[in-house]
């Protein structure tokens, strides 16, 4: 029996226990997660109006569920939880799939204002994370800029020009679906320091800002036109040049009588955040300009934007974990194939996958071919492996420590207090946002 720890139980995690399971029959794969809830960013990242995107959920769940792949929520690694070397006495193999938990920074004035915010925090609000800081985002809010031209920046700007309408039959926290409701938004601004045709965002989550009601998108075209392939796409890719036609599309005056408007910006780099009335009052951009090589150089011209709101959308960026060598360079674990090296050696028995292997980068999809190659570097060590003799049952081993897991049934007793929860308010599941609710409803306190 080849025993492997899985630590995350998001895409990547999922993907990691299920090509484990398929491929060999001797393994046993314990599936470790910090929260008591499992599916990672499928939960707690996609936009809860995206439910084609979140019925992923249904697929990592049947790995879940698979009889050699155990849950275990509920159990930190690292400071204050499971030390890693501890996990490698308890286990043959660790595969480490922790994504990158914290957002990259712009590193200008005033980013410390209240009301600036990255977008993981917006996100993390909405989707009921229960480490969120919680409400106040919108209070007093007219105007919100949203910096980055990704998908997350197309997904927070949605969701703030959404009505309770739209997002009252999806599963976001019953606070946030109030405070949202009572939004006095009506300027929203997406910025990028680049051209339209460099934005990262993908065209199918483009489109759907063209389809909110009562919400008109605008483009100016003179600022747009500084990017030569915004006039003539034809040498671009096709994703591209989607992307493009899309917002030639929106280019002028949007549609009259909208109660909002989103603008979407570009060639403006974000300088300052300047302060009005002890929050954010406006962001401070500098103009930019194509530089001829795929970037933009400054051009000492300087636009203000009035905003109350602001919302940093520039990447996300791995962290250290206690006990694993890190690259703070790159914002990951120094690996071969998957393998952890440690000054520049492979580390038996210790392997990563995911965003943590390869930075955050690619679409939920990618994470399979990156967990295949770590499995395949898993596998093939697999003899030199299991000739080292286990404990017994980590589950047991932890237990004994003090540690006490939330496995896949106080996982299912979350779920069904969710939909008594949305039942009580009239909704469909509506999630629980807070520790002491999670883990009531997982130990079956919760009445």
């Amino acid at each position: 029996m080849l025993r492997v720890a899985v630590v995350g139980s998001g895409p990547s995690g999922c993907y990691t226990a299920q090509s484990l399971v398929q491929q060999d029959a001797r393994v046993r794969v314990d599936v470790l997660d910090r929260l008591p809830c499992p599916y990672g960013l499928v939960r707690y990242g996609v936009a809860p109006d995206h439910e084609k995107i979140k019925s992923l959920q249904h697929t990592l769940r049947a790995v879940l569920e698979h009889e050699r792949v155990r849950f275990l929520g509920g159990v930190p690694v690292g400071p204050g939880g499971v030390p890693a070397a501890r996990l490698r006495e308890l286990y043959h193999a660790v595969v480490y799939c922790v994504g990158a938990a914290t957002d990259r920074r712009l590193g200008i004035p005033g980013e410390e204002l209240p009301g600036s915010w990255s977008a993981t925090e917006f996100v993390s609000w909405y989707s009921a994370h229960p480490d969120s800081v919680g409400g106040g985002f919108l209070r007093g809010v007219r105007s919100a800029v949203v910096i980055g031209v990704g998908n997350v920046a197309v997904d927070v700007t949605r969701v703030l020009a959404r009505g309770v309408t739209e997002l009252s039959p999806t599963d976001m926290p019953h606070a946030a679906l109030t405070a949202l409701a009572a939004s006095e938004v009506t300027d929203l601004h997406m910025v990028g320091r680049r051209g339209p045709s460099q934005a990262r965002f993908t065209t199918k989550e483009l489109r759907e800002l063209g389809t909110l009601p009562d919400t008109g998108v605008t483009v100016d075209p003179a600022e747009a036109a500084r990017d030569p392939a915004f006039t003539d796409p034809s040498a671009l890719s096709a994703p591209q040049r989607r992307n493009v036609e899309v917002l030639r599309g929106w280019s002028g005056a949007p549609a009259p009588g909208v109660r909002r408007l989103i603008r979407l910006r570009f060639f403006l780099r974000p300088a300052e955040l300047i302060a009005r009335e002890g929050r954010v009052g406006a962001v401070r951009f500098e103009r930019t300009a194509p530089d001829g090589r795929g970037g933009v150089t400054g051009t000492g011209l300087f636009e203000d934007i009035e905003a109350q709101l602001v919302l940093r959308s520039v990447g996300y960026r791995g962290v250290p974990l206690e006990g694993l060598p890190f690259d703070a360079a790159a914002g990951t674990v120094p690996h071969r194939a998957g393998r952890v090296l440690r000054e520049g050696a492979v580390a038996p028995g210790e392997y990563v996958a995911g965003w943590i292997k390869r930075g955050p980068t690619g679409v939920i999809g990618t994470n399979r071919p990156c967990a295949k190659e770590t499995v395949a570097s898993l596998l093939r060590d697999a003899p030199s492996l299991t000739d080292r003799a286990l404990p017994g049952d980590p589950l047991a081993a932890l237990r004994a420590e003090g540690v006490e897991p939330v496995e896949w049934e106080g996982w299912q007793a979350i779920e069904r207090a969710e939909a008594r929860l949305g039942a009580s308010l009239g909704r469909n599941t509506v999630k629980l946002s807070d520790w002491e609710s999670l883990l009531s409803a997982a130990r079956g306190t919760d009445g």
